[in-house]
């Protein structure tokens, strides 16, 4: 099955300095036909106003995933923690037993990204952050694994969960394909770009969730920046 959730349907809250599309139920925004999809609970799409951000604040039991898309954020724990993830590049932090974090857009710019939440195989565990660079040449054409707690996937960030952050760049005009093994769940967004996804058409930002398909085509009908969740 595959369904298609138009972007102007997603929850939403403007705070002024956080501009905010809800994919699935979060904080004042209550869907019960959207309460996650497989282990994917949470895919905020933020636009962050520039000099401000997350004030501390706490999380547990929790694979919380930053795609950054344009500007760059910058993370501060209460492990000791700090680090800056610019456009393209991706955080991670598994809350585990428990962590406090700050987020905020240190930059003269909006600052856009995609915030993942994934419910971990188990709770607990001590909390653990982590962050990297992935290149966009890298990944122009294919799939490459961002995040990932899926066997055989070690050249990623490690979540704890079964399963897997991909991302790729795709030309207008040429398309690309993803194996979804059966009883497993896709999420799938284009962070900019239109495009076809088994013969569907979608816009930029649209959620597309997938399931029992076999295999994923996408043709990109713009240039397209592609990401996507597999869980179970």
């Amino acid at each position: 099955m595959i369904d298609i959730r138009k972007f102007d349907t997603l929850g939403h809250a403007d705070h002024g300095w956080l501009d905010a599309r809800h994919h699935f139920s979060f904080a004042n925004y209550h869907d019960p036909k959207r309460m996650g999809w497989g282990a994917l609970r949470v895919w905020n799409d933020d636009a962050i106003a520039a000099q401000s951000g997350f004030p501390p604040h706490p999380h547990r039991d929790m694979e919380i995933i930053t795609y950054v898309r344009t500007g760059a954020i910058s993370h501060r724990d209460s492990m000791g923690n700090a680090g800056r993830t610019a456009a393209g590049d991706v955080q991670v932090m598994s809350a585990g037993t428990g962590v406090t974090h700050s987020e905020f857009n240190l930059e003269d710019e909006e600052t856009t990204l995609f915030q993942i939440w994934i419910m971990p195989d188990r709770d607990g565990g001590n909390p653990g952050w982590g962050a990297r660079q992935f290149p966009q040449a890298d990944r122009s054409g294919q799939f490459v694994t961002l995040a990932s707690g899926i066997d055989g996937d070690e050249d990623a960030l490690p979540i704890r969960a079964n399963a897997r952050v991909a991302a790729a760049t795709v030309n207008a005009g040429t398309s690309i394909s993803y194996r979804l093994e059966a009883g497993r769940h896709a999420y799938l967004v284009a962070a900019k770009g239109r495009i076809r996804v088994n013969g569907e058409d979608a816009d930029p930002r649209d959620g597309i969730a997938l399931r029992d398909v076999g295999t994923i085509e996408v043709e990109a009908l713009d240039d397209a920046e592609l990401v996507l969740v597999d869980s179970l």
